[in-house]
């Protein structure tokens, strides 16, 4: 499926919050159900898969039995919850031998087993939400002796609730991994409105001399007028004076 799909860094198979999260999956159901919940603890939609018998109940990618993932990525990281039940799941591999391996992973099984095409191993989980890494390259080297090549299947049984399964080259640190591929993603925070005040700017000379002169010219009073002037035009005008009489003889 992916083997000519270029591969770097986080290669994510399955994803819950997505708009068809088993797309590349098949649902093998006995006894169980798979469907989508939200989850309180994380505050987001996650795939619960839940059954009475872990081994009839799972699911498996590619979908064909004849396809191969094709993956060539050495990490597979799981973010599950752990729901106080008996819990597997399967990987296949093949290795520079051409061999197919099958690593068998439980939280019930208490010792390792390793056969010439199938190991079986425990896992132990914390209570809530569990980060798991497997190193297939570290196992398949440590188990076989032999390379790790590529993944071709994958199987998640009954009990459990997912939030992503990915690939990865390397481990990364939580800092590292996008905010969609931690388990708690860290909150979104408004960016804080910063208010910019505009330098105080000194008057140019111009303005200076220019108020200056507004001031000198508003501030002159008008002229009085002289105190005789004022006694002239104050004084009434003088009464006419009587026609001279005629003396009549």
């Amino acid at each position: 499926m992916f083997r000519t799909v270029y591969q770097k860094g986080c290669f994510s198979i399955l994803y819950s919050v997505g708009g068809n999260p088993l797309k590349l999956w098949t649902i093998h159901t006995k006894n169980g159900y798979v469907k989508r919940v939200y989850d309180e603890d994380i505050k987001s939609l996650v795939l619960e898969i839940m059954g009475t018998n872990v081994s009839t109940m799972y699911i498996s990618t590619p979908r064909g039995n004849n396809q191969q993932l094709g993956i060539k990525l050495p990490f597979l990281v799981l973010l599950i919850k752990n729901m106080h039940k008996y819990f597997t799941f399967e990987v296949k591999i093949v290795d520079d031998q051409r061999f197919m391996r099958r690593f068998r992973v439980s939280n019930f099984q208490s010792k390792t087993s390793v056969k010439p095409f199938c190991t079986s191993m425990p896992m132990g989980m914390s209570p809530g939400w569990n980060q798991i890494h497997f190193n297939l390259a570290d196992f398949t080297r440590r188990a076989y002796g032999t390379n790790y090549m590529e993944t071709v299947r994958l199987q998640i049984h009954a009990n459990v609730r997912i939030r992503r399964i990915y690939f990865t080259d390397r481990l990364y640190q939580e800092s590292e991994l996008p905010n969609e591929y931690r388990l708690i993603g860290q909150p979104k925070t408004k960016k804080p409105i910063s208010w910019r005040v505009p330098a105080a700017r000194p008057p140019s000379p111009q303005t200076i001399r220019g108020a200056t002169a507004r001031s000198t010219k508003t501030s002159i009073p008008a002229p009085e007028p002289k105190k005789e002037e004022l006694t002239e035009e104050a004084q009434p005008p003088p009464p006419p004076q009587p026609p001279p009489e005629e003396k009549i003889e």
